[in-house]
């Protein structure tokens, strides 16, 4: 392996995985918590972060933010007056809370539960008049989205209206008889959430109090840090295997359906054409899903593999100033789903007498029989043995990160020796990743693409070529801009031994690339702009709720060991100090030519200049997908920047010949 072995320590696994864990409705039985495990829970997550140790008036202040985001996410039992003293809370209920959480005392937050209990009440008693309300037609869902507290029960009762119309209007698009029986099983589901939230039960009506403190209180350090549930836990394992059984497809949740935003490929639902990017999801196996939690949703899509399932979905059709839908049934039949985030794909452009290789890699992943730089080794070779390559493109677009060690590995296929990454934990200990190797796997011309949501190891390793001039990095105006790392109690190699009392995971520090940046909350900024579809959305690490300030070291360029102990660093300094990399210009002449020719190439494009504006004025981003969304003008136009490259390089070697 590439990366300095003996940098284990302190650090123990280090799991760079960006990941968006679907947030669970509550287990019918809540984790078996006491105060006392809470308590030991909530001290062991501010002993290992990197910048809470301890309580204070501003946690307790946000873990009040979240307890009601947990309870009431789409704001559709509360009030804002009844919540009030709990959202803008004084200095002495502040400081009451905190001297309660050290006696293990939780009655603020037992308070908070019984204002839930009168909510729950209420919220029923308005049900029944929603029976014969008059349902609005063509809901308008943009206010829905976002929604904030609203102060009165004719507001609240107004909301809910809407979004009840919003649902059986979808529901009759796939039978009018069936209306009644899906009202009625979406009240079934509200019961049985509400009783999930306050059961009868004292002790599990407690120990749901317990699990939303620890929830509320580990997600108000930063928006990386976070206590899962055991159901939670589970999904974790899932991702962290990278393989499910399903449909292989990418959820929006929409209120009234689940939109499809992503098809995996090699799965079910990529096959045959059958489904669409921007399909709506409306039922599954004729059961209208519309009001369900998105995970109940997903569980009915998923099942065992060579299972059929029936997807009932809505298409958008006809022109933006007379928009249709067609209502269909789609037959699948599950198979297993090994995310692509595990794998990578290669493929070839040819050029001159040879090509320009393309390597996407989307995750950085390593077991007993793979790993994603050997991997990428191996396609580099096979390249090689078939044709001269020209130029490598390096994609790392939608790569939410991986293992570390790996970041390491796959930026040492592009760099002598020298430090890529270097970790900075909660005691403030600094310690460097190093490519220890000298084979480098590809010297030449190198462009690495970049989008919004590569993140974490895929940003190391952007940032790091660019730190050594090793690489030209183009895409979107920023990265996602996840500079931490975290540790788990799920480890990832003991699957099916999840906490009945829960897991979590906890910033414990932030990493940084040779040049002593972090590309936490800033994200790695590409030499040379290309928008693609996510250029226009807000998302990365700076939106998020409560992220950790961005920090910078000095640069390690010249690297003296010093974090390696006295007694390794002789030996290891004779092999490593030979051949070490440094930084190098090759681009510099061309860099600003680059980005001349590729702007106006882009301007020109008046099929690229249409995404760009229907992308800047739709903040879903996905009713164009199925059209102009199919094209990949990013990595189009990524290709011509390579190719102006190789002409430019080409006419400066022959000019220099001729001298």
């Amino acid at each position: 392996m590439k990366a300095n072995s003996c940098r284990k320590s302190t650090f123990g696994f280090f799991l760079l995985f960006f990941s968006l864990l679907v947030s669970f409705a509550l287990e019918s039985k809540p984790p078996a918590l006491t105060p006392k495990d809470t308590k030991v829970k909530i001290e062991e997550i501010l002993k290992a972060h990197v910048s809470h140790q301890k309580l204070t008036p501003e946690i307790i202040r946000r873990s009040f933010q979240n307890y009601f985001d947990e309870l009431d996410p789409g704001k559709t039992y509360l009030l804002e007056p009844e919540i009030v003293k709990w959202t803008q809370p004084t200095d002495a209920l502040l400081a009451q809370t905190l001297e309660g959480l050290k006696r293990d005392d939780y009655a603020v937050f037992e308070e908070i539960q019984e204002t839930m209990v009168r909510a729950i009440a209420r919220r029923n008693e308005l049900e029944n008049t929603l029976q014969t309300a008059v349902l609005p037609k063509a809901v308008d869902l943009s206010d829905l989205k976002d929604p904030k507290w609203v102060a009165t029960e004719k507001e609240l009762s107004n909301r809910l209206v809407k979004i009840r119309g919003a649902q059986l209007d979808a529901a009759q698009k796939i039978s009018q008889d069936k209306s009644e029986q899906f009202l009625l099983r979406l009240n079934k589901r509200r019961l049985t959430r509400q009783e999930e939230l306050v059961p009868k039960d004292k002790t599990e009506k407690k120990q749901v109090v317990l699990s939303l403190v620890l929830k509320s209180i580990s997600s108000a350090l930063d928006s990386q840090t976070a206590y899962l549930t055991p159901a939670e836990a589970n999904q974790f394992m899932i991702q962290v295997q990278q393989r499910l059984s399903g449909i292989g497809a990418q959820l929006r949740d929409d209120l009234n359906g689940l939109t499809i935003v992503r098809l995996l490929e090699g799965g079910p639902a990529s096959l045959d054409n059958k489904i669409k990017v921007g399909d709506k999801i409306i039922a599954v196996d004729h059961q209208p899903i519309i009001g369900f939690d998105i995970v109940d949703a997903v569980e009915l899509i998923r099942g065992q593999e060579g299972t059929r399932v029936i997807l009932t979905i809505l298409r958008q059709t006809g022109t933006e100033s007379q928009p249709q839908e067609e209502l269909h049934e789609i037959d699948l039949v599950r198979g297993e789903v090994v995310l692509k985030e595990t794998r990578f794909d290669t493929h070839h452009e040819p050029f001159g007498d040879g090509i320009i290789a393309y390597l996407h890699l989307h995750s950085f992943y390593q077991d007993r029989t793979s790993s994603s730089a050997q991997d990428l080794t191996n396609a580099l070779n096979t390249f090689k043995e078939q044709y001269p390559i020209k130029a490598v493109v390096l994609d790392l677009r939608n790569n939410g990160g991986g293992l570390l060690p790996q970041a390491v590995g796959v930026a040492g296929l592009f760099l002598g020796k020298g430090i890529v990454v270097s970790v900075k934990d909660n005691t403030g200990l600094i310690q460097h990743l190093r490519n220890l190797e000298d084979k480098i796997a590809w010297e030449g011309p190198l462009i690495v693409l970049v989008n919004r949501t590569s993140a974490s190891a895929a940003e190391i390793v952007a940032q790091t070529l660019q730190d050594y001039g090793r690489a030209i990095i183009i895409g979107d105006v920023s990265t996602y801009g996840k500079g931490t790392f975290q540790t788990f109690t799920l480890e990832s190699n003991h699957f099916g031994k999840v906490n009945p009392k829960g897991e979590y995971k906890v910033t414990r520090g932030r990493y940084y690339t040779v040049s002593g940046k972090s590309p936490q909350l800033v994200g790695v900024l590409p030499d040379i702009v290309v928008p693609g579809p996510f250029s226009e959305m807000e998302i990365g690490e700076k939106f998020s709720k409560y992220p950790l300030e961005n920090e910078s070291i000095p640069a390690n360029f010249d690297d003296d060991l010093s974090d390696v102990p006295p007694f390794q660093r002789f030996n290891l300094g004779r092999m490593y100090k030979s051949n070490l990399q440094t930084i190098i210009h090759t681009y510099d002449p061309y860099r600003d030519l680059l980005k001349k020719n590729s702007q106006d190439r882009i301007q020109q494009n008046a099929l690229y200049q249409k995404l760009l504006g229907e992308m800047s004025k739709k903040d879903g981003a996905y009713d164009w997908m199925d059209n102009l969304g199919q094209i990949d003008f990013q990595l189009q136009e990524t290709m011509n920047v390579v190719k102006d490259l190789l002409f430019f390089m080409q006419e400066d070697k022959k000019a220099l010949e001729a001298s």
